[in-house]
């Protein structure tokens, strides 16, 4: 079955045949499945929660079929939300490399849809758990436990989504303020007309962007919790 461009058959099967020794061949597959069903999209917080609305409960189905016990379904499903967190954390930088456009034009954050952008970002962590929240209410009984352990683990630690999403909002507050010392204030009817499209201008920077770099940077969310320890 194909839906928001994600095979969630495929999915499904992966999650439903997988080892516990198998933890990042899913986060990685989950990772990509949902990295490209983003890249397939404008990058607005609606289609957001859809993607990874679809991917939550294709990797829910897939777990309820595999015969692991309780404790290495828990780790399957911690690895299908590192892979979630690993492509809404590119999704996020996508979102920090088209606001720096407009800031280098000298555009005001506090102008209505630049805040409304920044504001975006700001929210990515909390769309993440509520999307993935709601999507984990509909599964079967035996993952309710398992799930409720996994969001209850990452909302202590922190996502790397949630890390990156305050480190863009304070670099480019701080980027925005040293334009308007610089004086430079120039190319706003462009920056405007940018805006006007910015969904569809950061969808297109995502695909953009090297995904060689990330792929060899450390699983999102066990480096957030890292960081938190």
């Amino acid at each position: 079955m194909i839906k928001a461009g994600i095979d969630q058959d495929a999915i499904i099967t992966m999650f439903s045949q997988a080892t516990a020794k198998q933890g990042e061949a899913l986060r990685k597959a989950v990772g990509d499945a949902t990295l490209k069903a983003l890249q397939g999209r404008e990058l607005t917080l609606e289609n957001i929660r859809k993607v990874l609305k679809t991917v939550t409960q294709a990797s829910s189905a897939g777990a309820a079929l595999n015969p692991a016990g309780p404790v290495d379904i828990e780790a399957m499903l911690s690895k299908a939300f590192a892979g979630m967190d690993g492509a809404l954390l590119q999704a996020v930088q996508a979102n920090q490399k088209a606001l720096q456009r407009f800031v280098d034009q000298g555009a005001d954050l506090k102008e209505k849809q630049m805040k409304s952008a920044l504001d975006n970002v700001e929210k990515m962590e909390d769309v993440f758990f509520s999307a993935v929240g709601k999507a984990v209410q509909g599964v079967g009984s035996s993952l309710q436990g398992p799930w409720e352990q996994v969001l209850k683990g990452m909302k202590l630690s922190g996502t790397g989504t949630g890390a990156q999403a305050t480190q863009t909002v304070e670099q480019l507050m701080e980027q925005a303020r040293g334009v308007l010392r610089g004086g430079r204030a120039n190319g706003m009817r462009t920056a405007q007309a940018m805006m006007d499209s910015y969904a569809a201008l950061v969808s297109g920077v995502l695909i953009g962007m090297s995904e060689g770099l990330t792929q060899k940077a450390p699983a999102p969310a066990d480096d957030a919790r890292a960081r938190k320890k």
